[in-house]
């Protein structure tokens, strides 16, 4: 009888951490709500036009879209600009960054308002996570290497713009997109996420097969780690711009709106 109870006490404490486990998962892989209301927010080298081909297709759609516009100075700045965009919304809503506001999404996702995630070719961090750290562990990506810095200041060169960050993109285009990046500070990539929120909203994630400005490969690891629901866009870094019906049927998934 002891042996018994022995074994269903394992058993029973099996089954605990197991489902503890797959907690994640499952809340990863959840069905959203259904949401009205869209959140975009712009990563390093753009400004918050960069979604207007995706709101334009949202807004045929119905839904109420908002660009936030990242000041890339610190990420507390930066998800506190997200943040007040969150709270003025009127119901649920999908919370969708591109590249660096990945970190953004990942810190202020937890909001009460956001239902669901959608990352663009975007980071994806765990909660103090050093993503420095976790990108070297891939090879480094072309655009690196095209970062010039006037003091605290960063952009892309020209030249890495047009190639590296919208290879894709007619250069005619590309070169109106260069002409309005917003610089970054220095300061912005020191910071990090204390939350994760893919750990309890559910997640999607779109990775750009032809990125050079981050690894393809990290992409499909940080989509599998979450455990999102993950497309596949042969597009550049600049996916949004090049591809943007597909990144907005990905975003209407994620609220809800598809059949």
């Amino acid at each position: 009888m002891t042996m018994n109870r022995r074994a269903f006490s394992t058993a029973l404490l099996a089954g605990t951490a197991a489902s503890l486990i797959s907690t994640r998962g499952m809340a990863a892989n959840a069905t959203p709500p259904k949401a009205r209301n869209v959140v975009l927010v712009h990563g390093l080298f753009a400004d918050g036009s960069c979604w207007s081909e995706v709101i334009a297709r949202l807004q045929t759609a119905g839904l109420n879209a908002t660009s936030v516009q990242n000041p890339l100075t610190t990420l507390p700045e930066a998800v506190a600009s997200a943040e007040r965009v969150l709270a003025r919304q009127d119901g649920p809503t999908v919370l969708v960054g591109h590249s660096f506001s990945g970190m953004i999404v990942t810190e202020a996702g937890v909001h009460p308002n956001v239902s669901a995630l959608v990352y663009v070719a975007a980071r994806a961090p765990d909660a103090d996570e050093d993503y420095t750290a976790l990108a070297k562990t891939y090879p480094t990506p072309p655009a690196s290497a095209g970062i010039v810095f006037d003091g605290d200041e960063g952009r892309l060169s020209e030249e890495a713009f047009l190639r590296d960050f919208a290879g894709d993109l007619p250069e005619a285009k590309a070169k109106v997109l260069y002409a309005v990046q917003q610089p970054f500070h220095k300061a912005l990539l020191a910071g990090k996420t204390t939350n994760a929120a893919w750990r309890s909203k559910p997640s999607y994630y779109a990775v750009s097969t032809e990125d050079r400005t981050i690894n393809p490969d990290l992409e499909r690891f940080m989509a599998k780690r979450m455990g999102a629901k993950t497309i596949e866009v042969k597009a550049s870094h600049l996916s949004l711009i090049s591809q943007p019906a597909e990144i907005t049927q990905l975003i209407l998934e994620a609220a809800g709106q598809r059949p």
